[in-house]
């Protein structure tokens, strides 16, 4: 995936959390599989902003972007800001 896919995609899913946030402060506590969603979500996203900061900072070091890869949830859900 190159940066403005991933940038696409992060776009794409931030908008579908914000909706489900506001679907479930709306009706209060939400069902269940919307609360999965947005859960997997937030993983996901997790995960393309690494995948982004590990393709720029390969370019910024003269390395190949394309070497980058998506690391696990587990990992990723790790780091701190």
């Amino acid at each position: 995936m190159k940066n403005l896919e991933i940038l696409h995609r992060i776009t794409e899913m931030a908008e579908e959390e914000r909706r489900l946030r506001g679907s479930l402060g709306t009706r209060g506590s939400g069902g269940s599989a919307e609360r999965s969603r947005l859960d997997e979500l937030e993983r996901e996203l997790d995960q393309c902003w690494d995948l982004l900061r590990q393709r720029r900072a390969k370019s910024e070091f003269g390395q190949d972007p394309d070497e980058a890869h998506t690391r696990p949830q587990s990992l990723v859900e790790g780091y701190e800001s």
